[in-house]
């Protein structure tokens, strides 16, 4: 089916050009969003929860990630043995979860190959639910977040439908809408051992009553194969997210050249508009930076997006210095915090229709502060 635009944006007028950015072209003077955008609010995507404040991907980390205010919360899914889909950032899970100080799971230690890298540890495919649950998660940046160790061992891993029943719940008690964000982590891996996560995932949906074009679920995917095959089989809005290097995995099994890159240009959006409802861009994107991590020049990715009626989200907004340009950040400690509300206001200011944060907080407050300027 042909998507069609339907949800948030904020107007702002693109910055002037004056560098190129291999394949994509940069902004030109007096470009403006679209205008019809100009009185909806972008929304805040909670990434992987308020994963800067507690370990990922628990629901712990959801629940303070609506409490902060975020719009949509966002599980990361892969499959159990058994068919049931669990949020984790990976399938492989010793960064995640206390699973390598288990006596009792030490022969499940492998290597395999996922999308063509080789990746030792333990695999979610390779434990049944009750398993999984009886693990328990860890913070997956104990250097950068140490104030987050301090949950180590207190979480289980959650399923996905644990993680709608929250939303549910939470929305219910704030009366307000707590929409669901999933994303298919390495599709052609897991239908290449027998789990493909798109049925699952759809008989979930169903089961929620989430399947119709209106219903507060996106699904996104670095993919594009499962999401072309989900754009058949279920009518919510759809997301391809891009990266700024490299190129879909399906595209390599398949021997398909294009790059994110590609993707990302005017021809590429045109070819994404065919299926999917928006992108879910790398920041660097949108606006890259030098080699010393400054700023450069705005692309016209979010005009062109917005062209084709696509929707633009944009990842990571993190407040850490070392995530940051080094045009917002404050002394030299990495893990301290730095100017995230000037990054915001950059880039809501491109005319974005969304944001995923790992401090949905931070993110509510620039777009309060914008909303009173």
């Amino acid at each position: 089916m042909r998507r069609t635009l339907s949800t948030l944006g904020v107007a702002g007028a693109l910055l002037a050009a004056a560098v190129a950015v291999p394949t994509i072209a940069v902004a030109e003077p007096s470009i403006e969003t679209d205008r019809s955008r100009a009185n909806d609010r972008p929304i805040v995507i909670g990434h992987r929860g308020a994963s800067g404040y507690r370990p990922e991907h628990t629901l712990e980390a959801y629940r303070l990630a609506i409490r902060m205010g975020a719009d949509y919360i966002e599980p990361d899914l892969v499959s159990t043995s058994d068919g049931v889909l669990v949020a984790r950032h990976e399938n492989e899970i010793s960064g995640t979860t206390d699973v390598a100080a288990r006596t009792e799971f030490t022969s499940r230690r492998t290597t395999k190959t996922i999308d063509g890298i080789a990746v030792t540890g333990w695999f979610t495919e390779d434990f049944t639910l009750a398993e999984l649950q009886t693990l328990r998660a860890k913070e997956r940046l104990p250097q950068v977040r140490v104030a987050n160790t301090a949950f180590d061992g207190r979480f289980e891993v959650p399923t996905f439908q644990e993680v709608i029943d929250l939303a549910r719940t939470e929305g219910r008690a704030r009366g307000r809408t707590i929409g669901v964000y999933p994303e298919t982590k390495h599709p052609s891996y897991f239908a290449s051992i027998g789990l493909p996560l798109e049925e699952p995932l759809v008989r979930v949906l169903r089961q929620n009553k989430l399947t119709h074009r209106n219903a507060p679920v996106f699904i996104q995917s670095f993919e594009t194969a499962n999401l072309r095959r989900l754009s058949r089989m279920i009518d919510v809005k759809l997301i391809q997210l891009l990266d700024a290097t490299g190129r879909p995995y399906d595209f390599t099994a398949a021997g398909d050249t294009r790059s994110y890159q590609d993707l990302a240009t005017p021809a590429g959006l045109k070819w994404i508009a065919g299926y999917a409802d928006g992108i879910g861009a790398n920041k660097n994107l949108i606006v890259p930076r030098d080699a010393a991590g400054a700023l450069l020049t705005p692309t016209n990715v979010v005009r062109d997006a917005h062209r084709e009626r696509l929707l633009v989200h944009s990842w990571t907004f993190r407040g850490e210095n070392q995530f940051l340009p080094v045009n917002h950040r404050i002394g030299t400690d990495p893990n301290a915090r730095g100017d995230i509300t000037a990054e915001y206001e950059l880039f809501l200011g491109l005319g974005l229709d969304g944001v995923f944060t790992d401090q949905p907080d931070t993110a509510v407050a620039a777009l309060a502060g914008l909303s009173r300027s």
